[in-house]
């Protein structure tokens, strides 16, 4: 889909928000959230950058899974469930922010964590049990070899969840599904009205992907609207065989959910795969920790390993290559994962 083809199809932001209001969302963070320049930063490198502040969203320590939760729990209430099961690593930021978004609403919080239980819980496992969640350690599954399809694995986790716990609204891995990703779509929304208010409306919008759902909502987002911010996802996970064509697929069952007459192809996704994941998931990379050091001594920002810190760094190399644009203001978007500065 072109941005030509798709002109014809734009949006207004108010359009965007009244379709939104037809799907039931529970407030559980304070947006927006901020856009801070990084002022020292950028002179020591000689571009332009700005922070969006998602790192700070909701409760618990805070992070972007609180925008998909809104819709995804509100959901799980209005079709009466009393449990919500969700998966994710032993150190998942999702899993965390599942558990403590549950709690106000009066949900059973179930986390299907892929691993062994470690001697002594830290970090994102500390907190979710903190927070009353059930804990179920299970084995990779679809995962074990490496790549796998996104389905493939959600149908594994749906059998372990009923399993393990019985009847539940199921979360999928990151909370990334259509309805989900409703939750960044308002968020482009967000930042669409932030980028002009700080001038920087023609910014290459950089962020870490893991699951797909997050740059599936912007991208959503932003093209509905005719925005001229240009979302970049930075695959952190080298988790699925298809990670473009899964984006596309979620960004698609949304605009079905708005009933929008629009749709992406694979190709059109702005996906950096795999090259920045180093080793593997959740194993950090000299370039990711350089990177998060240069934040934190230059801005007192700090990024966790696994996601942020490999975002972070694929930005500063992209910067001289020019691919982020010659001259166009980047925003990083902070999606948050900090507990993870402190798993053992």
């Amino acid at each position: 889909m072109t941005r030509d083809h798709f002109s014809d199809n734009r949006w207004s932001p108010s359009q965007v928000f009244e379709a939104l209001d037809g799907h039931p969302r529970c407030e559980l963070g304070a947006c927006p959230t901020p856009l801070v320049p990084l002022e020292r930063l950028s002179r020591e490198v000689g571009h332009r950058i700005l922070l969006k502040r998602d790192d700070i969203l909701g409760p618990a320590g805070g992070g972007n899974k609180i925008r998909k939760l809104e819709y995804l729990l509100a959901e799980a209430l209005e079709k009466g469930m009393s449990r919500v099961v969700t998966v994710g690593g032993t150190q998942s930021n999702h899993a965390r922010l599942t558990a403590a978004a549950a709690r106000p609403l009066g949900l059973e919080a179930h986390l299907l964590l892929i691993g062994s239980p470690p001697a002594k819980a830290t970090g994102n496992l500390l907190l979710a049990q903190l927070l009353g969640a059930t804990v179920h350690f299970i084995p990779p599954g679809p995962m074990a070899e490496g790549r796998c399809g996104f389905d493939e694995f959600d149908a594994y986790v749906r059998l372990q969840g009923s399993e393990r716990v019985g009847d539940h609204y199921h979360v999928p891995l990151g909370g990334s599904t259509g309805l989900g990703a409703l939750g960044y779509v308002r968020a482009a929304l967000e930042i669409e009205e932030q980028a002009l208010e700080a001038g920087v409306s023609d910014a290459r919008v950089v962020l870490a992907a893991g699951s797909g759902g997050t740059l599936a909502g912007l991208c959503a987002g932003l093209q509905l609207i005719g925005s001229s911010l240009r979302p970049i996802g930075i695959d952190v996970g080298r988790f699925w065989n298809d990670f473009p064509g899964l984006v596309c697929r979620i960004a698609n069952d949304a605009f079905h959910l708005l009933g929008a007459p629009c749709s992406f192809t694979a190709e059109e996704i702005p996906l950096i795969e795999s090259t920045y994941v180093g080793p593997g998931y959740a194993i950090p990379t000299s370039e990711g920790e350089a990177a998060a050091k240069q934040l934190a001594q230059t801005e007192g920002h700090l990024l966790d390993p696994t996601y942020t810190a490999k975002a972070f760094a694929a930005l500063l190399e992209l910067l001289p290559t020019r691919r982020l644009g010659e001259n166009a203001p980047v925003i990083f978007w902070h999606t948050g994962g900090l507990p993870g500065l402190f798993a053992a």
